[in-house]
This record gives structure tokens, C-alpha cells and sequence, in this order.
């Protein structure tokens, strides 16, 4: 029987609402809503399709949002100063710097500049480092994503053999070590794995990650569930990191692209937006009502 196709679109909308009552939950009893700062500098297409999508997300569900798009020859201190800025503004309780930047960019400084407590999109070595034992601010969006799919689903995890194929610092590491703090036995491929069809055929759990499309039957067993979790641009369309069509007969649940994944990374941006401007608010004792902000932190 082909794999269910989990429609990563309805179960963001129905998180999306949930963010909405939040946003209006918080206007109501504060007068304040969250605020979120993106700073895209050049013109990668993927990057453009990523931020108008989080501008809109922000719209339809209450938050503030400022987007500054800079060409890709603006100077690396100016983007420094700008998150600087956007660091020390009350009002802002997100910065996300749309990646790629460009080469001549340090990733690592670009990145440790946005405050830790505003790093939204879970990037700062601090979130990362609290990956490691399981104490994030702030989980990336793209992994959180995925495990809010499985969560959805009702997929079990603990015990089960997880494959991520990708090691980046963005999708691939960080979603092996969330699998890991849910007692799943986790394998790493990248680049440099030999006979990755080995890896993929036992697993059990299988996120598909390398930025390129390279994953074919029979490269996976009938896998419970699998998923194409960061998209690859060698045409003008949209496509995953597998043959959608040949692994879906190899799988119980998988994530169409687009409408999958996708779809998740933008909205639990918009989650972590918005605990960010409670947990701050809580921080600095708001006077509300018992069933106020506080009671809902996560």
C-alpha cells in the first residue's frame, strides 16, 4: 500500500491558528504583540520565496514583522550594527538573518551577533550547545518542524532507527540530536558515507536532508515514516531530496514537496516568535490576570 501523505500545509494551519489566539491572548491583556526583524542581504531565490513566506505568516497571525533587504555588496558591519540594534529594541523579540549570506560574510560572527534570547530561528552556538542536553531556547525551525509532524501522527520514536541524510549545521545535526533526546538510535550520512543504501534500508524513521536530490528505491525499506525535510533548487520548481513517487512505495507516512515540511518551518518560526515576546513579558512580572501570559509560557 502506498505511504499516507501527511499534509504538512493543515497541520501548520491549524498551529498557525493556535499562534493567532496567542498573539490576540497577548494584545488583549498587555496591549503589546510580538515583533519580528528579518534581515535577507542579496537575492538568493529560495531565500526571496523563504522570507515573503514569513512576512505573510507574520501578517495572518498577528506579528509585527520588518524585513531589510540588503544587496549582497553591503558591508559586513553594517549588518552587525543592524543586528546590534534590532538586539537592543524592546520591541523586537526575533532576528533572523535569511541564509545563505554571502561568502566574504564570517557565518559564525553574522550568527553569535543576534541576541541569544532573540535567536528565533535557533541558530546562536548557545541554542545549538542546549540541543546537546536538551535544554534549547530555541529549537531550529526546520527540525522542530519535522518533530511536530511525528508528534501529529502519532509516530513513536523512542527505540526506533532514525537516518538523517545531511549533516548540515541548519537541518541535519540538530534534528539527529532532538531524535536522540526522544530515545531514538540515530545515524548520520552525509557526503563522505559509503553505502548510504545500507543506512536508509534500516531505517525505521528517515529524513531526507542533503540540499540535493539523491535519494532513489531501493535506497529505503518500508520505512513507517519519511520525510523530504529541505528543498533543492536545479529547476525553477519546487522538488524534494528523493524520488517522491519511487520511495513512496517503500514508506508508511511521507511529506510531499511542497506542502510538507515547508510549510512547519516557517510557522514554528513563528511559535518560537511569539514564546519569545511571553517569556519576556514574564520575565519582567506584566501585571495581568491569573490566566495571563505566564500561565502559558512554554
Amino acid at each position: 500500500m502506498p505511504a499516507k501523505i501527511i499534509c504538512g500545509k493543515s497541520i501548520a494551519a491549524a498551529v498557525r491558528k493556535d499562534c493567532q489566539q496567542r498573539v490576540e491572548r497577548m494584545k488583549r491583556l498587555t496591549g503589546r504583540v510580538p515583533g519580528l526583524a528579518v534581515i535577507m542581504v542579496g537575492s538568493d531565490p529560495a531565500s526571496a520565496v523563504y522570507v515573503r513566506n514569513k512576512i505573510k505568516a507574520c501578517q495572518d497571525v498577528g506579528i509585527r514583522s520588518e524585513r531589510l533587504l540588503y544587496p549582497a555588496t553591503v558591508s559586513q558591519s553594517d549588518i552587525l550594527d543592524t543586528i546590534k540594534a534590532y538586539g537592543e529594541d524592546p520591541e523586537v523579540d526575533g532576528i533572523l538573518v535569511q541564509l545563505p549570506l554571502p561568502k566574504s560574510f564570517d557565518l559564525e560572527l553574522v550568527l553569535g551577533a543576534v541576541n541569544a534570547e532573540k535567536d528565533v530561528d535557533g541558530f546562536h552556538l548557545y541554542n545549538v550547545g542546549g540541543l546537546v542536553i536538551g535544554n534549547t531556547v530555541f529549537p531550529p525551525c526546520t527540525p522542530y518542524g519535522v518533530m511536530r509532524l511525528l508528534e501529529h501522527e502519532g509516530i513513536e520514536i523512542a527505540g526506533r532507527n532514525a537516518v538523517v541524510v545531511g549533516a548540515s549545521n541548519i537541518v541535519g545535526k540538530p534534528m539527529a540530536l532532538m531524535l536522540m533526546q526522544h530515545e531514538a538510535t540515530v545515524s548520520v550520512c552525509h557526503a563522505k558515507t559509503r553505502n548510504l543504501a545500507e543506512f536508509t534500508r534500516m531505517a525505521d524513521i528517515l529524513v531526507v536532508a542533503p540540499g540535493a536530490p539523491i535519494l532513489q528505491p531501493p535506497w529505503s525499506r518500508r520505512a513507517p515514516w519519511s520525510t523530504s525535510a529541505s528543498i533543492a533548487w536545479p529547476t525553477a520548481q519546487l522538488v524534494g531530496d528523493c524520488d517522491f513517487e519511487g520511495v513512496r512505495a517503500h514508506a508508511s507516512y511521507l511529506t510531499p514537496v511542497p506542502g510538507g515540511v515547508g510549510p512547519m518551518t516557517v510557522t514554528m518560526l513563528l511559535v518560537n516568535t511569539i514564546s519569545s515576546a511571553e517569556r519576556t513579558l514574564a520575565a519582567q512580572n506584566a501585571t495581568i490576570e491569573n490566566d495571563g501570559l505566564a500561565a502559558f509560557v512554554e
